[in-house]
C-alpha cells in the first residue's frame, strides 16, 4: 500500500504528541500539580484521536473507495473493512 497524501500530517500530529507526552513524563517526575498533568494528557489524547481519525477516513476515501471503484477487492470485502474501520471512529 502507497503513502497516502494524509500520511505526513498524520505523522507531525503524532510528533507533536509525543514531544507531549514526554513533556508529561518530565511534569511527573518533578512533581508538578496533578490538574497540569490531567490538562497535558487530555490534549494529548486529542492530538492521537484526531491523528487516528484522518487515517481512518483517509483509509475510506482513498484505499476502499479505490478498491470498489477497480475492482480490486469484492464489494463483501470492501464493506466487511469498512464495518471493522468503523469501531476505531
Amino acid at each position: 500500500m502507497s503513502t497516502h497524501a494524509s500520511h505526513p500530517e498524520i505523522i507531525k500530529r503524532l510528533k507533536r504528541a509525543e514531544g507531549h507526552l514526554k513533556s508529561i513524563l518530565t511534569m511527573l517526575e518533578d512533581s508538578r500539580p496533578c490538574l497540569e498533568i490531567a490538562q497535558q494528557l487530555q490534549a494529548v489524547e486529542r492530538a492521537v484521536a484526531s491523528a487516528k481519525k484522518a487515517l481512518v477516513h483517509d483509509h475510506i476515501d482513498h484505499c476502499l473507495d479505490q478498491a470498489v471503484r477497480d475492482g480490486s477487492r469484492s464489494p463483501d470485502d470492501t464493506i466487511r473493512e469498512f464495518k471493522e474501520l468503523t469501531k476505531y471512529l
